[in-house]
């Protein structure tokens, strides 16, 4: 199987006064997902992660994600745009009092209309409202394009990169309708 080289860039903000906020439009809310059922967290991250290569919770049991979701300090996120999911992510609460954006990301369907910035904002939001110390995510060459640009403009700054390799395969569409006959 051939490798690919990625580059992973680890973003941090260190006061909530550095966060260039975007409101969310007035047809998009942020949910807190606290009874987040264990079919509803597979799917957030099956359907977002699909294009991105996320492939390490897909393996998950039951058992698995369901200690996920009950750990102490983490907690789901939901972007909603007319009733509809359009993203989420995941905030996890460290040891060291920082809060980490763990996962991050849209539906395919809502990619491109502005939202990753609106949601961004949100994220950051609620995790200073957790009394961060800081706040923190990493990205990768492997995620969307406008996701380095996107953190940067609302205000995150680069402390770290790291490469790696990782399989080379393309990306499935979420809703790729079948071949025809």
């Amino acid at each position: 199987m051939t490798e690919i080289d990625v580059v992973r860039t680890y973003l941090e903000m260190n006061s909530p006064s550095q966060l260039k906020s975007i409101p969310l439009d007035r047809r998009a809310h942020v949910e807190h997902a606290v009874a987040c059922t264990v079919s509803f967290f597979r799917y957030l991250y099956r359907e977002v992660g699909a294009q991105y290569h996320w492939r390490d919770r897909l393996v998950w049991t039951d058992e698995q994600c369901r200690a996920r979701l009950d750990t102490p300090g983490v907690a789901i996120w939901v972007l909603f745009t007319e009733g509809t999911p359009a993203g989420y992510f995941e905030l996890e609460k460290r040891g060291d009092g920082s809060i980490e954006i763990v996962y991050f990301g849209l539906m395919p369907e809502f990619v491109g209309r502005g939202l990753g910035k609106q949601m961004l904002s949100a994220a950051v939001e609620r995790a200073w409202e957790m009394t961060a110390s800081r706040v923190w995510l990493h990205t990768c060459t492997l995620d969307n394009p406008a996701a380095l640009p996107n953190y940067l403009k609302r205000g995150f700054t680069a402390f770290k990169t790291e490469t790696f390799t990782a399989p080379a395969h393309v990306p499935v569409p979420v809703s790729a309708a079948p071949p025809p006959a």
